[in-house]
């Protein structure tokens, strides 16, 4: 039989031999040549023609055949045919290869019998013990005990490090040295010393790994600190410096003394230097870091050599203004006052030695930076961390690329987060163009993951902090940009989560639209992070906007136009009534003519579009445009788009250049998809310059037109607020349709943060002037104060998000040493915790609670303690009842004027007193008052006592003065108040009061007291003397009629405490009032450390309820035992992202097994579907099951979160999951073509897409589940459903990647 071989090199192409078999009669199939190219044997028997028909079998060789052979010529590859063979010899092939051709496969009868005879997985499962005995007759394994203990090898102990010698640097020798900590790894620390994890988890990280030390978090175990390795050892750079080097008799003297300066070589022009120094008495320039060194007259003292003078005047004038300079630049401070970790950045200084400072700086720009941007780029140099908060296109991209490109510099990387995937897409094209090393990491793509920049999604990158990523090592910056998306209710914990986990080596670049509070911000992450954060805020626009009401509504009208807010940022009222007046005018003489009685709140869909025509041709008349018009709803922006079908905006050039952009970007689509309704309609819209962008509008759709736009040749666009959360993509106008949008909850006006940040895209800069901002009245002019809170309000201050996900608590349950309220107490929303503030004071507390003088109790002080603490209970109680009485009415009409009270306070004991005036202040009520006293205690003295030992709780005798009797006018607060009598007296206030006024001015001070002042003094004194016991007194619940439950107990309450504080003995002892006095002192401090104890402590954090909550959810669904330790469905549901609970228990509950993976997929699109939907989907039964079996799961979790004291109701919980896509994802998983699929439901195409793209990375982390389980059937299935809707239209690769 004949053999031909065909092969199929690079060099020489396609080739065919021809030569008989050789002689072990086995047919190779398939041989590989030594460079690695393959080429085929094949027989002429088995040849195929292409028909595909079976050609004629070839005779045997007879004698007239050519005898052929084949001989390899070396390792190139090359054969070459033998056709005269030696004498008597067959014909084998040939080779000049020491070891022969390269070998065969194994023969097809050896194959067999390993793949189906030999491996155990092919034993029969019934009637084993027979096929076993057949099994070990065929295979006749050999035993080999050793590959049972295969073990990883252990780490090496030492290491080899090289002496060299110091002067020339030959290297002399090897010694051995002992590694430290060489059995961290990613598994058991947290440290960066432990050695990588393998490079298939070098990227990702693994759910198994610690993530690194989070920055800030220093606080270690006992253990720790003894084990900490030499590498980790903290030198006090105060303390524990050595002095004297080793072999040397002097040292180094650290001794905080003026800055020494090498000596400066002493010649005439130093001298001469030092001379000219002393007329000069010019004042300092401010701020010049690169000061001239001593301008301030110098005596100069006599010495002996000129050596020394030259020598001494230098320095000493040197050190003179380096003291002033530090003087300037530090305010003078309190050492105890606390550390201030924002800085910010004067951005009106300008930075003039800035090429000074970076004279070759690792990125430069063609043009020339603003100071904001010099500052920036100055702090980075520093390697410092940066706060930057500008308005849309001030330029903070900048600070970005300087960060990118000073890490490629350093060799390091850079991570670029930003909080939508589509603006990183865009940011990895233009990042590419600038830097080419870039990568790009989001859900669905990876590309280039070894690049030193990666730009990705913030949750990505919170994955892997906690997942231990090795990229984390190698991580110099991490920029987070639009920072204010930290207010989303929704992700606006994942920032917080992402800034607390970064370790220590990695600077933060924040970039943020401009905030009120940017400091209160970069103080909590300098807290957290222990590092000074710069803040760098401008609130200057590099395209000044004016901001217009336009009332237009036809040609005639349309020049209708008023200037609002001018460049400078003034708002023009004057502006505001003319338009006012305009619309009026023409609303009235309208309901003249139609007899209409209100203007209409809304518009009829012909009346916008009159508006939108006369305005958009107003505005292209004027060259206006391109124009981006906010609209807040996806509908309205469809329909306005399609009511300016008369309109054409562009030239025929644009048109011709429009439509090849717009075929060439279509291209990659399959030919159904390039049908699309949509896409018909687009094409329509953009020949003529018109474009909307949406959510409902398909990605490669809404990419296309943001290429157009920034091109310049989509006019108008009606876009909905993302279009201004994304990249920088200016327009030269900016229209709001409406003022007012719903924000799921309900209408409302916009805020001021919205207003800024969708009217910032007015105004290219370079291009236009003034930017220009329109905002439409189409039913009427809006209100001026909510034009005015709008446009001239602050934006929203950035707020703390923070909430605890189930995801967050199991990550850090699974390392010991992070715990899951380290993570609360670092989070914004505890940022009010001036923790190092409070340890100073209780420290200093503590030292006082030692200082203070011990207590006796002994004797008859042993009761001492008890009574203080019925004393203060009584005094909080009475204080308690005495708010009610002074909030209610009847406690009120008590208080009047004339009523008799009982004043305790420093000057008075149980004296009696009349109220004369009480004040109209609600808050602080003060009573003014006449009151008897001793004579000559008239005046308060400033060293009376404080009534400190509460003298008056047990002893309710009156007072009665000794001497004659005197009185005192005094305005008493509530607390001085102890008691109401029922008693009240007749006064004339107003003369009592003129009267005692008077006496108090020195020349009438020996005047005698007036009538009615002696009457009321003779009514009180004579009061007294009949009832020396105490008066009766008006009883709140009884007398004046309280009933609430808080009134009725606290008066019983009083009642039994002041029964009991007759029993205490410790009131007769003599020194008690000097003892009370000693407690009351040490109480009220141990109190305040009580307080302050608590306040550190984790008790007070306010999520600290919720945690216990949701642990014991864990509890109860056994993803921790009591111990918390994390089992093995916490392990699985730390892979999940969001709805982990739920999948979790969807997974071991099997639900998804007896599920086809489509219907699997369609299934789970319930948990990424968040809209309501109007059509109801046809189904299988199946998945009818299962949807009720999900419902049924979610409702028993919701209804555990409910018992372990969860706000969430079960209803909200099960309310979340919307199954209204589950027969499109089945269809489509099905290969259904996506145009009839979006016929089969109300939702928009762009949604649709958007929930399959996040429906496939939950594919991804169940079949990441699944494996941790140990169920690759399920991992598998999931697997096939990914691919199944990995395809067409849907999973088009973005245009900015390519």
């Amino acid at each position: 039989m004949w053999i031909i071989i065909c092969r199929d090199t690079p060099l020489e192409g396609f080739k065919c031999y021809l030569l008989p078999l050789w002689s072990s009669g086995q047919l190779p199939q398939r041989q590989q040549g030594r460079t690695g190219q393959s080429f085929m044997v094949a027989s002429f028997s088995l040849l195929k023609k292409d028909d595909g028909q079976n050609t004629v079998d070839v005779p045997p060789v007879g004698p007239m055949d050519l005898p052929l052979s084949l001989l390899e010529m070396g390792c190139s590859g090359r054969f070459e045919l033998i056709t005269h063979p030696l004498p008597d010899q067959p014909l084998p092939p040939q080779s000049t290869l020491p070891h022969g051709l390269p070998p065969t496969s194994l023969g097809l009868e050896r194959e067999v019998e390993k793949q189906f005879l030999q491996d155990p997985a092919w034993l029969p499962i019934h009637d084993t013990d027979f096929a076993f005995q057949k099994f070990l007759k065929v295979t006749e394994r050999k035993v080999n005990v050793d590959s049972l203990l295969s073990c990883t090898p252990s780490p090496l102990h030492s290491g080899l490090s090289v002496v060299r010698d110091p002067t020339t640097g030959m290297l002399l020798d090897f010694t051995e040295v002992l590694l430290e900590n060489t059995g961290l790894s990613a598994k058991n620390s947290l440290s960066l010393q432990r050695q990588p994890g393998p490079p298939s988890e070098s990227l990702r990280g693994s759910n198994t790994n610690y993530p690194f030390l989070p920055g800030g978090m220093e606080e270690l175990t006992l253990d720790q600190i003894k084990t900490r390795s030499e590498q980790e050892e903290e030198i006090d750079f105060e303390k524990d410096l050595l002095k004297i080097p080793p072999g040397l008799k002097a040292g180094m003297d650290f001794s905080d003394k003026d800055a020494k300066i090498a000596k400066p070589e002493v010649n005439l022009m130093s001298l001469l230097s030092t001379l000219e120094d002393i007329p000069d008495l010019q004042p300092e320039a401010e701020e010049k870091e690169d000061d001239k060194a001593g301008q301030e007259a110098v005596k100069l003292p006599r010495t002996n050599s000129l050596e020394d003078l030259g020598i001494k005047d230098a320095e000493s004038s040197r050190s003179q203004t380096e003291a002033r300079k530090t003087d300037k630049s530090k305010p003078k401070e309190n050492p105890e006052e606390k550390k201030k970790w924002a800085i910010p950045v004067d951005i009106l200084s300008p930075c003039e030695d800035f090429y000074k400072r970076i004279p070759n700086p690792a990125f430069k720009w063609p043009f020339e930076l603003d100071t904001f941007q010099k500052q920036a780029v100055l702090r980075l140099e520093a390697h410092d961390s940066v706060f930057v908060a500008a308005h849309t296109s001030a330029g903070k991209t900048v600070v970005a690329e300087y960060a990118i490109a000073l890490s490629q510099k350093h060799m390091t990387r850079t991570i670029y987060t930003s909080p939508i995937k589509a603006l990183s897409n865009q940011k990895f094209r233009d990042f590419k163009n600038t830097f080419g090393d870039v990568g790009l990491l989001t859900g669905d793509v990876q590309l280039s993951p070894e690049s030193s920049c990666l730009i990705m999604t913030t949750e990505i990158l919170r994955s892997m902090l906690y997942n231990g990523s090795e990229v984390i090592r190698d991580l110099e910056w991490v920029i987070f940009d639009e920072v204010h998306y930290i207010n989303d209710a929704e992700r606006g914990v994942v920032w917080e989560e992402v800034l607390i986990m970064l370790p220590d080596h990695v600077s933060i670049i924040l970039l943020s639209a401009t905030v009120p509070n940017a400091l209160e911000f970069s103080e909590w992450i300098g807290r957290i992070k222990k590092r000074h954060i710069y803040v760098i805020s401008t609130m200057k626009r590099p395209v000044p906007l004016e901001h217009y009401l336009y009332t237009g509504n036809s040609t005639k009208t349309q020049k209708e136009m008023f200037l609002l807010v001018d460049a400078a940022g003034n708002f023009l009222t004057k502006g505001y009534y003319t338009a006012v007046d305009t619309k009026k005018e023409r609303t009235s003489k309208h309901a003249q003519s139609f007899g209409t009685k209100s203007t209409p709140q809304h518009t009829s869909a012909s009346q916008d579009r009159a508006v939108w025509l006369t305005l958009l041709h107003f505005l292209s008349q004027r060259q206006q445009t391109p124009v981006v018009a906010f609209t807040f709803s996806r509908t309205r922006c469809d329909e306005n788009a399609r009511s300016l079908d008369s309109m054409d905006l562009t030239t025929s050039i644009e048109k011709a250049e429009i439509h090849s952009f717009f075929q060439k970007s279509l291209s990659r689509l399959r030919g159904g998809d390039r049908q699309l309704p949509q896409i018909l309609l687009m094409r329509d819209l953009l020949k003529r310059g018109i474009a909307v962008h949406h959510s409902g509008i398909l990605p490669i759709l809404k990419e296309v037109i943001e290429m157009l736009f920034s091109r310049g040749l989509v006019k108008v666009l009606f876009a909905t607020e993302t279009f201004a959360m994304g990249v920088n993509m200016p327009a030269r106008t900016v229209v709001f349709d409406s003022i007012r949008k719903h924000d799921g909850t309900g209408f409302r006006n916009l805020l001021p943060g919205e207003y800024i940040q969708m009217a910032g895209r007015a105004g290219r800069r370079g291009l236009d002037a003034t930017g220009t901002v329109i905002i439409l009245c189409k039913s009427g002019v809006h209100e001026m104060g909510d034009l005015h809170a709008m446009m001239m309000g602050k934006p929203t201050v950035l707020q703390s998000q923070f909430r605890l996900t189930y995801t967050m608590i199991l990550n850090l349950l699974r390392v010991e040493a992070l715990r899951v309220t380290d993570m609360m107490r670092r989070s914004f929303s505890e940022s009010h915790r001036d923790t190092q503030a409070h340890e100073k004071r209780i420290s200093h507390l503590k030292q006082m609670l030692a200082s203070l003088p011990p207590l006796e109790t002994e004797g008859q002080l042993s009761d001492i303690l008890p009574y203080y603490h019925t004393a203060t209970e009584m005094q909080n109680t009475r204080e308690a009842l005495q708010k009610a009485i002074l909030e209610s009415v009847s406690g009120l009409k008590a208080l009047s004027v004339g009523r008799v009270v009982i004043v305790n306070n420093k000057q008075h004991l149980n004296a009696l007193g009349v109220i004369l005036q009480v004040s109209n202040d609600s808050v602080n009520r003060t009573f003014t008052a006449l009151i008897i006293c001793e004579k000559g205690n008239e005046e308060v003295d400033g060293k009376a006592e404080d009534n400190a030992t509460f003298q008056h709780l047990y002893n309710t005798a009156l007072f009665i003065p000794e001497g004659p009797c005197s009185h005192t006018v005094q305005k008493l607060k509530l607390q001085d108040i102890s008691a109401i009598t029922v008693k009240t007296l007749k006064v004339i206030s107003d003369r009592i009061i003129d009267n005692y006024n008077k006496r108090q001015q020195p020349r009438f001070r020996a005047d005698p007291p007036g009538q009615a002042i002696s009457t009321a003094t003779q009514e009180l004194l004579r009061l007294a003397e009949a009832n020396p016991g105490g008066v009766a007194t008006l009883d709140p619940v009884n007398d004046l009629q309280l009933k609430s439950v808080d009134v009725v107990e606290g008066s019983m309450r009083l009642r039994v405490l002041q029964d009991s504080l007759r029993d205490f003995n410790c009131v007769h002892s003599p020194t008690f009032a000097e003892q009370f006095a000693r407690i009351k002192e040490r109480m009220s401090v141990q109190e305040e450390l009580d307080r302050l104890l608590f306040l550190v402590s984790d008790q007070s954090l306010m999520l600290l309820p919720e945690y216990h909550q949701r642990i014991k959810v864990l509890q109860s669904l056994q993803y921790i035992d009591s111990s918390g330790a994390v089992q093995l469905k916490g392990r699985v549901a730390c892979q999940i992202s969001s709805h982990e609970l739920l999948l979790t228990e969807l997974l071991f509950e099997n639900v998804l097994s007896p599920l086809a993976p489509e219907e699997s997929a369609a299934l789970l699109s319930c948990l990424v579907f968040t809209q309501n939907t109007q059509t109801e989907p046809h189904i299988t039964s199946t998945l009818k099951e299962s949807i009720d079996r999900v419902l049924s799961v979610a409702q028993r979790i919701g209804q555990l979160q409910r018992e372990c004291g969860i706000a969430q109701t079960a209803e909200e919980f099960v309310g979340q999951f919307k199954f209204g896509l589950t027969e499109v994802v089945y269809c489509w998983a099905r290969g259904m073509p996506f145009a009839e699929i979006a016929l089969l439901t109300d939702v928009q195409e762009g949604t649709v897409v958007r929930c399959i793209q996040r429906l496939d990375e939950v594919l991804k982390e169940v079949r990441q589940a699944a494996r941790i389980v140990g169920d690759s059937v399920l991992g598998s299935k999931m697997e096939k459903a990914s691919l199944a809707i990995r395809r067409d239209i849907v999973f088009t690769a973005s245009l900015y990647t390519h």
